[in-house]
């Protein structure tokens, strides 16, 4: 991996990314007050074919306006190439963190569209593989060639499976039963692939059931989720308080390393603490544990300081 696309990812934190359709003026202008980790500015499935031009003509100014308060941002674009290609014309450059591709069919489309980022990079006088990628699988076709897709190209750091073109894919209605066994299916390829494993374990569409939501999101990171995009912003504070560790999680993840490390000190390299056994794979998900809340913790300062 290249040093700027190493540092493009470095500490990247991406519990909630709230969809925003570009051409929406009411919604690009409070984006920046919900709080979430990124904003996903759309220029897909939310924008008419009528309207696609249009819109691409709207990314820069909403990109200032949607980051003010410290969120990411990313673009996302049209799948088709002949659609994806003046997408990326028009947002390369623009204060864009990463591009959200949807309905991926294969490593060969992500590679077409990276190479497309990087001769524009070079062109625009940016570093070149500075822009990062977000790639979601909504097909059957695809879900099959989940591990290649997620490996295809470093500029990746997100993957997902789309719950709802998916399963309108395959024939099935969207829950977390029907959903489950894809869904761990594509976080065991993004872990893999060493990228953040992305999505829900069932839908997200159905943003008028908090509870139900806050329930979904806690089993989703159970399962190791690192995150979530989602359509409506009341949902971004429940994905933001799920997918953080929590005090007594933190406290915990220390003693583990603490204690550890007393074991070492004295030769041994397994120990028990709480009445559980305590050995490698213990201590290297608690400093796991601990690296992501400081990078929470980091993103969550960039937030309330602006």
């Amino acid at each position: 991996m290249s040093e700027i696309t190493e540092k493009a990812k470095e500490g990247l934190v991406l519990r909630s990314l709230l969809f925003v359709p570009v051409n929406v003026d009411k919604y690009v202008e409070k984006a920046h007050t919900r709080r979430a980790d990124a904003i996903i500015l759309d220029l897909e499935d939310s924008i008419a074919s009528s309207e696609k031009a249009m819109a691409r003509s709207l990314v820069n100014d909403a990109a200032k306006l949607v980051s003010r308060r410290g969120a990411d941002v990313f673009v996302r674009i049209n799948s088709p190439l002949r659609l994806a290609i003046p997408d990326l014309e028009a947002v390369i450059g623009h204060g864009i963190t990463g591009i959200t591709l949807p309905k991926c069919d294969g490593p060969g489309h992500v590679r077409l569209i990276a190479e497309a980022i990087s001769e524009l990079e070079a062109e625009r006088g940016m570093d070149v593989g500075s822009t990062i990628m977000s790639v979601r699988i909504e097909t059957a076709e695809a879900y099959f060639k989940m591990p290649e897709i997620a490996k295809s190209h470093e500029r990746i750091a997100g993957f997902g499976l789309g719950s709802e073109d998916f399963t309108l894919s395959i024939g099935i209605e969207p829950s977390t039963e029907t959903l489950l066994f894809p869904k761990q299916q594509s976080i065991i390829a993004a872990r893999a692939a060493g990228v953040l494993p992305m999505g829900l374990v069932s839908s997200g569409a159905d943003y008028t059931r908090l509870d139900e939501m806050r329930e979904i999101v806690k089993k989703s990171r159970r399962f190791g989720f690192a995150g979530s995009s989602c359509i409506h912003p009341a949902v971004v504070p429940i994905l933001n308080q799920e997918f953080t560790p929590d005090e007594g999680e933190i406290a915990k993840a220390r003693v583990i390393i603490n204690e550890f490390q007393k074991a070492i000190n004295a030769g041994r390299a397994s120990l028990e603490v709480d009445g559980k056994m305590v050995d490698y794979p213990v201590v290297y998900r608690a400093q796991n544990l601990i690296k992501i809340a400081d990078n929470i913790a980091k993103k969550e300062a960039v937030i309330e300081a602006d």
